[in-house]
């Protein structure tokens, strides 16, 4: 139980199995999942991202080891897309092969860890790694589903650029994009918010993550998961084992060293975040899997993370 990723990891599992437990005993209709999923969407998450994002001051974050991670990460997305197609099922499945849950098990298993100073390195990732993932998935999602209306008749024949400014559009008039930017541009004007409007949206970013992960458990009540098991399994090692390779691969070939690049690893090798799943539900795509995919990507961290650090720490 001392270990930097059993300690991490457990209270992850633990919630999900409470989750779980709360839908097989039939306290939480499975019709409600849809209800705590706009919850979650529509009010936890612009609430966190906001509060987050409202004390990043951009001029004074190291971003070399944070862009190195982008790279290996729009490389990997990429590569689902080409895949898996730029589907809205292709772009969830790829945004979960690169979205890691930094917060909720990489801040502690990294503060346990690797100390301060890992975490200063930590930091800066999670500071933007909503607005460059979440923003880009969205953008992505958008753009598939102008597509999908075009071909169903239902785009009205608008010209490819319209359409594009269109998903533009969109993908910032939402609920993931739109509380980062302007949380963002709140903390370039070097004020505070105020403790009746901080305290508030505190609470409600707390909730977020045992929420969310108390509703993939929740999901799971609903989900044959032998079914998935196999897809899931592939996901899942693509997202903790692919990922943490390819930006070692990287960084080692522009030799780079140092906490800052293991740290940078770790992260990439953590679960899939729920923020995932939250997607999926949200543009109704891919959902039994991406909710098995969560459960599994979680429990193989254990062994997969542990795999990671250790490796990391012998270069």
């Amino acid at each position: 139980m001392d270990s930097p990723v059993v300690s991490s990891l457990l209270p992850v599992v633990l919630l999900i199995a409470i989750g779980f437990g709360a839908g097989k005993a039939g306290w939480i209709r499975a019709e409600a999942s849809k209800d705590l999923s706009n919850l979650v969407f529509m009010v936890l998450t612009p609430a966190l991202l906001f509060r987050t994002m409202s004390t990043v001051h951009v001029e004074q974050l190291d971003f070399k080891p944070v862009a190195l991670y982008f790279v290996a990460a729009i490389l990997l997305f990429g590569a689902m897309l080409l895949w898996q197609g730029a589907t809205r099922r292709g772009t969830v499945l790829a945004l979960a092969a690169t979205f890691s849950n930094t917060l909720a098990i990489g801040a502690p298993l990294v503060g346990l860890a690797y100390g301060e100073a890992g975490l200063v390195t930590l930091f800066t990732l999670i500071s933007v790694h909503a607005l460059v993932l979440l923003t880009l998935a969205t953008v992505v999602l958008e753009l598939a589903v102008a597509r999908e209306q075009a071909a169903s008749g239902n785009g009205g024949g608008r010209h490819m650029l319209l359409t594009v400014l269109a998903a533009v559009r969109n993908g910032i008039i939402h609920p993931v994009p739109l509380p980062i930017i302007a949380g963002l541009l709140f903390a370039q004007t070097g004020l505070l918010l105020p403790a009746v409007v901080e305290r508030p949206l505190q609470l409600l970013g707390n909730a977020f993550g045992p929420l969310a992960l108390v509703l993939v458990g929740l999901t799971l009540t609903n989900v044959r998961v032998g079914t998935h098991i196999k897809a899931a399994l592939g996901l899942s090692l693509i997202k903790n084992l692919a990922l943490p390779a390819l930006m070692a691969a990287l960084g080692w070939s522009l030799g780079l060293s140092g906490l800052a690049l293991t740290v940078m690893i770790v992260a990439a090798s953590l679960p899939i975040g729920a923020n995932v799943f939250m997607f999926s539900q949200r543009y109704e795509v891919a959902q039994e899997l991406i909710t098995a995919s969560v459960a599994v990507s979680t429990a193989l961290g254990l062994l997969t993370i542990s795999l990671v650090m250790a490796l990391v720490s012998r270069f």
